[in-house]
């Protein structure tokens, strides 16, 4: 495993609300993070079969156009009753315009075809893949997964994405009704990042811990 200690990291996102999830998850290490969109850096055209390689198809995009480490996330919901659909189309859905209000009633209006109303038809799960890159193009992967269920209306405006349709299992709360904080210590990207930090990661003095 190669470690970051120091310096500047992009995050490939220009998606402001993962952007800042992500900082946030940094903001113990000895990094200072600038995302991509503050850079101007072009959005590559995510061809992966997968979250993983559309993960490290961005973060090699962005290493090699800013010449600094980077790390991208490919994100999304996977549901059962609609096939794992939308999965790695997650953010397709919300169209160009991004909106997942639309999004979200997309969902649920194919869930309803399907006559998915009961909590065991309306399974699903989160997953994210995390890819640290390098300029030279050495990357390391990292991939968490939360399962849950999902209601509709939506409930929060807290998150962002399809986070206020989405119970995680023993939760009373959505993610949109969650605290930050209390979304970082259990979300599929949290999964994914701890096995990042803990691989690639020297923490500050007092913060964190890292191994490998």
């Amino acid at each position: 495993m190669r470690r970051i200690e120091g310096g500047r990291l992009v995050v490939a996102s220009h998606n402001e609300g993962k952007a800042r999830e992500i900082a946030a998850l940094l903001e113990p290490y000895r990094v200072n993070v600038v995302s991509a969109k503050a850079l101007n850096l072009p959005e590559p055209e995510e061809t992966g079969e997968s979250f993983a390689a559309n993960a490290i198809l961005k973060a090699r995009h962005a290493a090699a156009a800013s010449d600094m480490p980077a790390l991208a996330d490919d994100s999304g919901l996977e549901v059962a009753t609609l096939g794992g659909a939308p999965g790695i189309q997650s953010a397709r859905w919300a169209g160009p315009e991004r909106d997942f209000a639309k999004a979200m009633a997309k969902v649920e209006g194919a869930l309803r075809e399907k006559g998915a109303t009961g909590p065991a038809a309306r399974r699903a799960r989160f997953i994210s893949a995390l890819a640290l890159a390098w300029p030279d193009g050495h990357v390391e992967c990292f991939q968490g997964e939360i399962d849950g269920s999902l209601v509709f209306p939506p409930r929060g405006d807290k998150g962002f994405g399809y986070d206020p349709m989405f119970l995680p299992d023993g939760y009373e709360e959505t993610f949109g009704e969650m605290a930050a904080d209390k979304k970082h210590l259990i979300s599929h990207r949290a999964r994914a990042f701890a096995q990042l930090v803990a691989a690639c990661f020297a923490p500050d003095r007092g913060a964190g811990s890292s191994s490998k």
